[in-house]
């Protein structure tokens, strides 16, 4: 006996089908916000090192990481390199309000400080 007739080969093909374009959709409007945080975001320089977000250095691009605390809004912090997420995680609260002073205009001409050399 087949065990796939044609009523649940179609159903699984239509289940199939809604998923990747669930999938799809979910990726494109995480792709849009992700392009509209970038530009918006206020520092040029990693926020711990102060090395340059430009991925001209031998760190290579920098690292777009999603700061995320339940109950509030998700935050993206650009880095400079993976050992920058880890002191980054270390103090939070020191590293997003140098990015909300830079928002807001109150950052010093030097963007990040520099908490450790590569």
């Amino acid at each position: 006996m087949n065990f796939f007739t044609k009523p649940s080969a179609l159903f699984l093909a239509a289940l199939v089908a809604v998923l990747g374009l669930a999938t799809s959709a979910f990726a494109a409007e995480k792709a849009v916000a992700d392009k509209s945080a970038k530009p918006a975001y206020p520092l040029t320089t990693c926020v711990v090192s102060g090395d340059k977000l430009d991925g001209n250095s031998d760190m290579g691009p920098p690292i777009d990481h999603l700061y995320k605390v339940a109950g509030k809004p998700d935050r993206l912090v650009r880095l400079c390199c993976k050992s920058c997420i880890k002191k980054f995680d270390k103090d939070p609260a020191k590293y997003l309000k140098m990015i909300d002073d830079a928002a807001a205009g109150k950052m010093p001409a030097k963007d990040g400080q520099t908490d450790h050399k590569h």
